[in-house]
């Protein structure tokens, strides 16, 4: 019977092998990361007069990887300290230590042979039950479970992380005929609901799922490329956010993937498959001389792009594939591409561009093309249903649609009677579909097509879906154009901005007003959460810097209030109000998220006080509430340094630190130890109607409105002379100092004694009046124009 996983071993400690291990560590599994015995010394260790017999020697390999990961970007801890929770060791000494763990997974070479090898070591010393797995990106996983114990065949399954570990959510499961049910069910759970992935169930085929589909799509986009003469640049520039795929777009993709890596994945199709389909796994000649000359990437310092220092600063150069010279980065230029920016939904952008008569349509029509057919063609061979293709490469590879979505966002007849206009032979399947009447491969929110009818996906029940749910207008209570309140069940209600990128403005603030008066009626508790890109950037800019430049300061004034008094209603609601924050979180984001009784973050929140950025100090009262969270934490009966609290909250917010993950966000405060951290963000909402539905069982009561100790006057000339002592260093500048003169005003109390204890409003209007009088600034002002403007800080 399988219980839990409560330890894990992980053999192969290179940089997948330890990013598991890592994202391990961050969920708090502890892991021992075992790799081969080195055969030389080192000259350190020669000098130390180590020997090859030395502990520390045996175990440098995974040593060095478990050091590695505390330094590499993007960071694969949540937070350095999770380091702890791995163990180094060695392939000789310490197999026998697999008897300790519940799930040895490999990540050593792609070596049949020598994964056999392995394999059969780990048959030996593990116990009985222990769960299997390796991590492979496409040998055979039947292949590799021959001549193995029946419990360890019965135990033994892929499972093909995508790398990065942390950051990328899918996890393709492939089970072998000998897998049982229980083994393979059971990490469809623990991949789900514990590691926080996205699981994908794929078939023992060549590169299974995502990386077949991937891989093709990519060598397809090369071929049009070097057929119809575009540019590397050209390229990138049309096939990223403008088909709904990452900013990095195709060789972009290929220069972080490594191009060595990227080869070695299409060579496992070659070698596996025949005729016309072996022939597109064979990359283009360029590209093989292009891993001769070790052009591989990011990694090796040059790939399809080459950064290089001018005279005009930094600039990327892209490869001409002809020349194998560097040049300056073209972009595609077309009606077109300018039609699908100003689209408003996916299917607009991508109709805009695939349906063009112009380059830049050409270009994206005969890369989905073919996409789109091989995904219909082999379907059945690498998976259960079009819903796991899709799913695949949302996940592993960033795209906002997967390849069937992407036929139902540019309409199946209508591409289909093109492709069978082009001499395309279209999959008899999907004509047997049209022919049916069935226009689409989806309907609704979980139904699909699959053997001549639309079946009903199997969700986990930890996924909320806030659109299904308001879909009918029935569980929406209230709404207006920034927010709706939506009724989530159970006495529990959401609410979910949906302003332009979730910014606050007085449209918000009002519905977090009669949100909180309305849960107080007639419900148990309010989750704050929404399902976009971001849970909220700050503040409406715009709207400030408008009313600033018109002299409008009473109206800021108003709004500033308006704000200190939304907060006001969140921090003291009589019903437990619970926040739900995820990606970046950022000024107005934070300030909503501080407040409130509970925060359940993502795993991936990155959270942050950074109006200095834009020539401002947090004026929703974010100030005063990281100077609580810092003296709040402090056991009770502790001796209290009001001077060390106070510079902590001055240097968070004066150096608008933002955190790289929740647990990180602990440690700057913005998270308590007793708020909750999501692995599996589809689960967040799930998990903060939880939270509010035990604090409301616990008998919930608000906090008390409690004079606040300040540092007064002496702490402010403290904080000041910190931040004057960079000045004269030439590290800010004047108005930097101006800034955190007046930030430390606030944080300070005033012109008080230290000591003094402070009314809550108090300190909200001195926050407000810092504010205003910094946004009435012409230095600030142009730091929010720019910030508008550019999307990034100006120092001036």
């Amino acid at each position: 019977m399988i219980g839990r996983i409560g330890k894990v071993a992980v053999l192969g400690s290179g940089v997948m092998g330890s990013g598991i291990a890592a994202h391990l560590a961050n969920i708090g599994i502890p892991s021992i990361l075992l790799d081969i015995v080195p055969r030389e010394l080192t000259d350190s260790e020669k000098k130390k007069g180590l020997t090859l017999e030395d502990k520390v020697v045996r175990n440098r390999l995974a040593a060095e990887s478990i050091e590695k990961l505390k330094k590499q970007k993007p960071a694969p801890l949540g937070r350095k300290e999770n380091a702890q929770f791995i163990e180094p060791g060695n392939m000789e000494d310490d197999m026998e230590r697999l008897a300790e763990v519940d799930w040895i997974i490999e990540v050593v070479v792609e070596n049949l042979e020598v994964k056999k090898k392995v394999f059969a070591q780990v048959d030996e010393y593990r116990k009985p039950g222990s769960i299997v797995s390796s991590n492979t990106s496409g040998i055979s996983i039947e292949a590799m479970a021959e001549g193995r114990s029946d419990d360890f065949k019965t135990h033994f399954l892929g499972t093909h992380f995508f790398n990065p570990p942390r950051y990328l959510k899918l996890l393709e499961i492939i089970r072998t005929k000998d897998t049982s049910d229980q083994v393979f069910n059971f990490m469809q759970t623990f991949g789900e609901n514990t590691l926080g992935k996205g699981v994908v169930e794929a078939k023992d085929t060549p590169n299974f799922i995502a990386n077949r589909i991937g891989t093709y799509g990519l060598l397809v986009t090369v071929r049009e490329m070097v057929n119809r003469g575009y540019s590397v640049g050209e390229v990138d520039s049309v096939t990223g956010p403008a088909i709904g795929r990452p900013k990095s777009a195709t060789f972009r993709t290929l220069d972080v993937v490594g191009l060595d890596t990227f080869l070695h994945v299409a060579k496992n199709v070659y070698d596996q498959v025949e005729g016309n389909e072996k022939e597109t796994f064979d990359p283009p000649q360029f590209m093989k001389k292009m891993a001769e000359n070790g052009w591989l990437g990011s990694k090796s310092g040059q790939g399809f792009f080459l950064k290089k220092k001018g005279e005009n600063g930094s600039e990327i150069l892209e490869l001409n594939y002809e020349t194998l010279e560097y040049g300056p980065r073209k972009k595609l230029k077309a009606p077109s591409v300018q039609q699908s920016k100003q689209a408003k939904s996916k299917e607009e952008k991508l109709k805009a561009l695939v349906y063009a008569n112009d380059r830049a349509g050409e270009l994206v029509w005969n890369i989905l093309k073919p996409v789109l057919l091989y995904s219909a063609e082999k379907a059945t061979e690498i998976a259960d249903s079009i819903r796991s293709i899709d799913l695949a490469m949302k996940w592993g590879f960033g795209w906002e649609l997967g390849p069937f979505e992407t036929w139902d966002a540019i309409g199946v007849e209508k591409s289909v009677k093109r492709m069978e206009e082009e001499g395309e032979t279209v999959p008899a399947w999907i004509k047997d579909m049209l022919t049916s009447g069935k226009t689409s491969f989806y309907q609704g929110y979980d139904e699909y097509y699959q053997n001549g009818e639309y079946v009903k996906a199997q969700v986990n029940p930890k996924v909320i879906h806030l659109k299904a749910l308001k879909d009918g207008g029935e569980n929406v209570i209230m709404k207006n154009t920034g927010a709706s309140l939506v009724d989530l069940g159970d006495g529990v209600a959401c609410l979910e901005f949906h302003s332009p990128n979730n910014s606050i403005g007085l449209d918000v603030m009002q519905m977090i007003n009669k949100s909180v008066e309305e849960v107080e009626k007639n419900y148990k508790g309010l989750v704050i959460n929404n399902q976009g890109k971001n849970f909220c950037v700050g503040a409406n800019l715009m709207m400030i810097l408008m009313e600033a430049q018109d002299m409008n300061f009473p109206e800021i004034d108003l709004v500033v209030r308006q704000f200190q008094k939304s907060m006001a209603k969140i921090r003291y609601s009589a019903k437990p109000v619970v926040v739900a924050p995820f990606q970046m979180t950022l000024g107005g984001g934070t300030e909503i998220s501080l407040p409130a009784a509970s925060i359940q973050a993502s795993m991936e929140t990155y959270m942050g006080l950074v109006e200095v950025g834009v020539g401002l100090i947090p004026g929703g009262g974010g100030n005063k509430e990281l100077y609580l969270r810092h003296l709040n934490k402090l056991p009770e009966g502790t001796q209290i340094d009001l001077q060390s609290i106070a510079n902590t909250t001055f240097e968070t917010i004066a150096m608008a630190k933002v955190s790289t993950s929740a647990h990180e966000a602990q440690k700057l405060g913005f998270v308590r130890p007793q708020d909750g951290v999501s692995m599996n963000g589809d689960h967040l909402l799930h998990d903060a109607k939880r939270k509010v539905l035990y604090l409301s069982e616990s008998g919930y009561q608000p906090p008390k409105r409690d004079a606040i100790p300040v540092v007064g006057e002496t702490g402010y000339g403290t904080m000041l002379l910190g931040a004057k002592t960079m000045h004269f260093g030439g590290h800010i500048s004047e108005h930097d100092l101006k800034i955190a003169e007046k930030l430390a005003f606030v944080i300070a109390g005033g012109r008080v004694p230290k000591g003094t204890k402070v009314d809550e409003q108090y300190l909200l209007d001195l926050e407000r009046e810092a504010f205003l009088s910094l946004v009435g600034e012409v230095k600030t002002q142009q730091r929010m124009q720019h910030m508008l403007a550019k999307g990034k800080p100006l120092r001036n």
